[in-house]
């Protein structure tokens, strides 16, 4: 992060903070003397001839920040040169314009930290901040400042408690603004149970370390050039210089050692009185110090090494370095999760497809199968063509095998005749005398050769033919499977048509069954009727044959014609009637097999009743 854009972030606090409508505009008059507090803080020349004409216009409505930038760019950071002004002062110009507006402390004296702690923590947030704007802080930097700041005052902190206060708000799980921030650390959620003097204290030393670059400082004696005296200075070292003061207050400066990429430290042995020694070698001067236990020369010597390292890298600050190398893995980590996610997406889409082809497989199975049984009712009928087909194809490619066979043994018997004619070639010419003969048979073998080599090439045109044919025959074959697999669809269309004409026809014939069946019953019932009414009429019949005794001829009885005197003789014509309509009944009534018994039943038990009531009149005259 460069110069520039440290800056940017301060002036964006003091521009925001002139914004009291927070509609992104600042009045003119306000942009121009937040323009005369940056002249003079920044140490630049002053000129308010360029300020009085960039802002001359007829519009005297406010300034946006896209319409301010461009002077701030030319007149002003364009012109700023590091070190020549003091960063704190800036800083502390464009906190006291954005605290009065925006930081709000505890009015009953409770806040954690002081007015002075804020700004510190102020400074501290804008470096760690991202570039971004609106600036914020994510959790993996608000997490490493907080630990900075426990670590300085030998606290643990609650890395879960920090979670869970990210995890309210989902805003807040992208990053805190500056005002959360300040409100968390006010809140003392982290940093309960310590005194605010330890809390300063610890602030103190994290903005040293990051914002002055300070990578350590402490006591050490250190030996004079000239008396070769031991004296107790306050060292501080950053990456460019490592100086030393009379006391810890750094009011009066004793001097400075330049490292660069050539210095080097080195342990020495104790000596004179002193212990846990050391060296720094310069290009021109080696200063001997000594701490106060080893842990510290430890301490003070890896940390040289660590100025001396950035000076060789060329890096001006360490924790810039680290910023920018916790800035890449969390890039990192993200790239590796994007990629995560998009592979899980690809595994999911792969694993769905999977299941598609699978569905499909099993689709293309069934039908597969189906298809198959079709094929081989088919293939009964359509095996004979087939086999012949192929009969004939067979023996068309045996042929052509034979054919082609021959022209190899024909080709191998030009290539033996060819060896001995050329044999025969280096014979003659050792004989120059018979050299025009054995040329004109060389000419002649070559004619022949070539009328061998156009037979054979006919005849691989006529196997390529032969092939053609077998794809063509192929090609109708699978256009027959598909039109089978057709016929098949409409065969099993008409199958299931049948089917459900079949199972009505069944259910048909249940129900004629079961009519069939209560037929039956009523058959047999009006059976046992019957034969319950013959039982009854032959029962009457004995009745009749016990009360009708008719009376003989020779049988005289003067006393019962002249005792009755009602007598009718016209009753007994009756009553012998009604004896012969009997003995008629009773002869049908005796043929089990005639259809007229059964139909006559009724008029049997009229007749018989008609008896009765025929011998009841007769009982009662």
């Amino acid at each position: 992060m460069d110069l520039r854009a440290e800056l940017l972030k301060s002036i964006w606090y003091a521009f925001t903070a002139l914004d009291v409508e927070k509609s992104g505009k600042v009045s003119k008059s306000q942009l121009k003397v937040l323009s005369h507090n940056l002249y003079t803080v920044l140490h630049i020349p002053h000129d308010p001839v360029a300020l009085e004409e960039h802002f001359r216009d007829d519009d005297d409505g406010p300034v946006s920040s896209q319409g301010y930038m461009p002077y701030l760019n030319k007149y002003i950071l364009d012109k700023v040169e590091e070190g020549a002004f003091v960063k704190e002062n800036f800083d502390e110009l464009c906190w006291t314009l954005t605290a009065k507006k925006n930081y709000k402390p505890d009015r009953n004296g409770n806040s954690v930290v002081s007015h002075q702690d804020a700004f510190k923590l102020w400074c501290l947030f804008n470096f760690l901040s991202e570039d971004k704007y609106p600036l914020v802080m994510v959790p993996d930097e608000v997490e490493y400042l907080l630990k900075k700041v426990c670590t300085s005052m030998n606290v643990e902190l609650s890395s879960g408690e920090l979670e869970d206060y990210l995890s309210q708000e989902p805003q807040q799980q992208n990053g805190l603004t500056v005002w959360q921030f300040l409100d968390l650390v006010n809140s003392g959620r982290f940093l309960r149970g310590i005194e605010q003097e330890a809390i300063s204290m610890a602030i103190e030393e994290v903005y040293q370390e990051i914002i002055e670059d300070v990578l350590k400082q402490g006591y050490l004696w250190k030996k004079g050039q000239l008396r070769r005296n031991w004296s107790e200075r306050w060292f501080t070292i950053k990456p460019s210089t490592l100086s030393y003061y009379e006391t810890e207050e750094r009011k009066e400066k004793k001097g400075s050692i330049a490292l660069d990429k050539h210095s080097c430290v080195e342990i020495l042995p104790d000596k004179e009185g002193k212990r846990c020694m050391f060296c720094v070698k310069t290009s021109s001067r080696t200063y001997e110090m000594s701490a106060s236990d080893t842990r510290q020369r430890q301490e003070w010597t890896l940390a040289i090494q660590t100025a001396i390292r950035l000076q060789a890298e060329g890096k001006k600050s360490l924790h810039k370095d680290l910023k920018q190398k916790r800035r890449e893995q969390r890039e990192q980590r993200e790239r590796q999760k994007a990629a995560k996610e998009e592979e899980m997406q690809r595994l999911k889409q792969l694993q769905e497809e999977k299941e598609r082809k699978l569905q499909e497989l099993e689709l293309l199975k069934e039908a597969q199968r189906q298809a198959e049984l079709l094929l081989q009712e088919e293939e009964q009928r359509r095996q004979q063509q087939h086999e012949e087909m192929q009969r004939t194809l067979e023996i068309q490619l045996q042929e052509a095998e034979q054919a082609r066979a021959s022209m190899q043994a024909e080709m191998v018997l030009k290539e033996a005749e060819a060896e001995r004619q050329r044999k025969r070639i280096m014979e003659l010419e050792e004989m120059q005398k018979r050299l025009q003969d054995a040329l004109q048979q060389e000419i002649k073998a070559r004619q022949d050769e070539a009328s061998v080599r156009y037979a054979q090439t006919r005849l691989l045109t006529e196997e390529e033919e032969k092939l053609k044919e077998l794809m063509k025959l192929k090609e109708d074959q699978e256009e027959y499977i598909i039109k089978t697999q057709r016929e098949k669809l409409v065969l099993k269309q008409e199958m299931e048509n049948k089917s459900k004409f079949l199972e009505e026809a069944q259910k048909q014939l249940e129900e004629v069954r079961v009519n069939r069946e209560r037929a039956d019953q009523d058959v047999m019932l009006a059976q046992r009727k019957l034969r319950q009414a013959s039982t009854n009429v032959k029962h009457w019949n004995v009745q009749m044959n016990r009360l009708m005794h008719p009376i003989e001829p020779g049988d005289k009885r003067t006393t019962v014609s002249g005792g009755f005197p009602g007598f009718q003789p016209s009753l007994l014509a009756r009553r012998e009637s009604s004896l012969k309509l009997r003995q008629r009944l009773e002869n049908k009534n005796s043929d089990p097999g005639s259809q007229e018994n059964m139909n006559n039943g009724d008029s049997c038990r009229l007749s018989l009743s008609s008896d009765v009531n025929t011998m009841a009149t007769l009982s009662s005259d």
